[in-house]
């Protein structure tokens, strides 16, 4: 795996090989942040990456100058490997968090301009995700929420769908939080 772009661009990410994840394709990462560079502006950006595995979102997303990244794994030996990664590219605008990606979302009081999700894939109430994200506030206004997904997963009737990509064997899902007054 390698970063895309930005500050640490080609920069190689080698994560031990057993780790429980399935990253997301350096393909399909780019794809994903092509559509974003149009989306939002990175440099005031605060950004969550649930379920971060590797952590290849989160240090993306760092590296193309987002303000601060908060990435969530309840995998201990993921949480450590994504700390070790960024004091090797001597990040301070990222934080680890070693919690169950649920039980943050309801906890954490936080506000997020852009929040990324890719949980397992044979998790039980995936299509729950955006309910959460929007239940407990976690975007800010004119947020967005990107949930990678297998393709059996719809999200096109949920509040605040905005679209959905495929890449390959990866789909995409955009949100985006517009209050409505």
């Amino acid at each position: 795996m390698r970063i895309i772009a930005g500050k640490y661009k080609s920069r190689r990410i080698n994560p031990p090989a057993n780790l429980p994840v399935r990253p997301t394709t350096d393909r399909a990462r780019e794809s994903l942040f092509n559509i974003l560079n149009n989306l939002i502006e990175f440099r005031e950006t605060v950004a969550l990456d649930l379920f971060s595995g590797t952590g290849a979102v989160s240090l993306e997303m760092i590296s193309r100058g987002c303000k601060e990244v908060t990435a969530v794994d309840q995998n201990r030996n993921c949480a450590e490997w994504i700390r070790q990664a960024a004091s090797d590219f001597q990040i301070s605008n990222l934080q680890v968090r070693q919690a169950d990606s649920f039980r943050f979302i309801r906890q954490n009081p936080g506000k997020y301009s852009l929040v990324f999700a890719d949980p397992p894939y044979n998790m039980d109430d995936f299509e729950d995700i955006s309910h959460q994200v929007f239940e407990n506030g976690l975007l800010s206004e004119n947020g967005w929420l990107v949930i990678e997904h297998p393709k059996e997963i719809d999200f096109s009737d949920q509040p605040f769908f905005h679209g959905h990509r495929k890449y390959g064997k990866v789909n995409f899902s955009f949100f985006h939080f517009i209050h409505d007054e």
